[in-house]
């Protein structure tokens, strides 16, 4: 059986081997070990409420129950943009007119803004390349809406998945070449890097302050704004089928595009309820489960008999969530 559960330092090892997998333009997870050590060491004070629950970022892991491996991640952070400016670029309509002439232009522009302060973030959605059918990454990703919906109060009412922009055959970011190296003058790798690891500032320091006007950018830059990475096509139909629109906002280094939705409209969400757990038939039916709270969380998807103030599951999706007759959890069709 598949569940999700904390992600803890331990699986140090495990997360560098999905983050070279993962490959270029994967920004929240870097092959850099230092970060990712650190990332687990804030996931595991998250979980505990060791930290603030604005400064929290939840590491949730897919964990096969049969073979102990661990087959992919994702992640909720609390609250972006807070200690440090969370840029995008906007894409804009600039519209001007000539009196003189009698016509009017409407131009598309890139603008960069800090828009996004203080929303919760769902991604590092990656799963190993042989997992990705049978509903994996479906309850990888439900599984995010699961935890916010446990303690709704710890995150944000707005949101937001950035989704990996496109690279060629060749493995470069043409928007990243025809737009960003423009400002920032250095490799995509290490930008990438500098991202996870550093405050941020150079970012402050280098990115464009005026607005960046689409005609003027080549035309394999422009056809990548807004476009997501043949790996992400996945992850962005799972986003769409929760209710996430895409907000304008895109990446201001590969033009991937950020997607957005009001908490208590992720269809997840909406569709959960907290009820009472027996030990018994299931029935046919399947059903996603979780825990009632984050310290704890586990969440699973398996056969499951739901009533009206009660469901019921199989000893073996009970012990994966670790709980016991009576005990209260968390439902979503």
């Amino acid at each position: 059986m598949l569940v999700i559960r904390p992600a803890r330092p331990a699986d140090l090892d495990v997360l560098m081997e999905l983050a070279v997998l993962s490959g270029r333009g994967f920004t929240s997870l870097p092959e850099d070990e230092a970060t990712l050590s650190a990332r687990l060491e804030l996931a595991e004070a998250s979980f505990t409420g060791a930290v603030a629950p604005a400064e929290a970022w939840y590491t949730i892991m897919l964990e096969d129950t049969e073979t102990g491996r661990v087959e992919g991640l994702a992640g909720v952070r609390a609250a972006v943009g807070l200690k440090r400016p969370h840029f995008s670029f906007r894409v804009m309509t600039l519209a001007q007119y000539s009196s003189a002439i009698g016509t009017r232009f409407d131009h598309q522009a890139l603008v960069l803004v800090n828009e996004c302060g203080g929303w919760t973030e769902v991604g590092s959605l990656f799963l190993r390349p042989e997992r990705r059918s049978g509903g994996a990454g479906s309850l990888l990703a439900r599984s995010r809406y699961m935890l916010i919906g446990a303690e709704p109060t710890r995150f944000s009412h707005t949101i937001m998945a950035e989704l990996r922009g496109w690279f060629d055959e060749n493995g470069k970011s043409p928007f990243w070449e025809g737009v960003a190296s423009k400002f920032f003058r250095l490799p995509f790798e290490e930008a990438d890097r500098m991202v996870m690891s550093t405050d941020g500032q150079f970012i402050l320091d280098l990115a464009p302050r005026h607005p960046i006007y689409v005609d003027l950018i080549d035309k394999d830059a422009r056809e990548a704004i807004g476009r997501v990475h043949r790996d992400g096509e996945p992850a962005l139909t799972l986003l769409e089928k929760e209710g996430f629109e895409r907000s304008g906002l895109i990446d201001i280094f590969d033009g991937g595009p950020t997607m957005t939705c009001p908490a208590g409209e992720v269809a997840t969400i909406r569709a959960t309820r907290t009820l009472r757990l027996e030990i018994g038939d299931p029935g046919e039916a399947q059903a996603l489960l979780s825990t009632v709270q984050i310290e704890s969380f586990r969440s699973v998807r398996a056969s499951a008999r739901v009533g009206e103030t009660n469901v019921t599951i199989g000893k073996e999706a009970a012990d994966a969530l670790k709980l016991q007759s009576g005990e209260p959890v968390r439902v979503s069709a």
